[in-house]
């Protein structure tokens, strides 16, 4: 598995949550609204997730082993760093291909 192609968007609403994701996977596969958030730890990586009706919530989509989720959470928070950096630059662009 290769992450290939990540699009940063910003989040609207929340304050703790800093953007939105769509991660793509070797070319041919897309997760959408993977979220970076701002924790008392620090930025963190969360996979799409849906509320159930107990009120808590479950991931829709994540990955399987701690290699993956490493994998994508870097890859994620590398390309947010990069999206910031552009807005602050006369030439803005949200895609980072991988």
């Amino acid at each position: 598995m290769e992450v290939t192609e990540i699009r940063i968007r910003r989040a609207n609403g929340d304050q703790k949550v800093r953007a939105s994701a769509s991660v793509t996977f070797d070319e041919v596969f897309v997760v959408h609204d993977v979220r970076v958030i701002d924790g008392p730890n620090g930025l963190f990586v969360s996979m799409p997730a849906r509320r159930t009706n107990r009120g808590d919530y479950r991931d829709i989509a994540h990955p399987i082993t701690s290699q993956a989720r490493e994998t994508i959470e870097l890859a994620v928070l590398k390309a947010y760093r990069a999206w910031l950096d552009e807005r602050a630059a006369p030439n803005r662009g949200a895609v980072m291909g991988m």
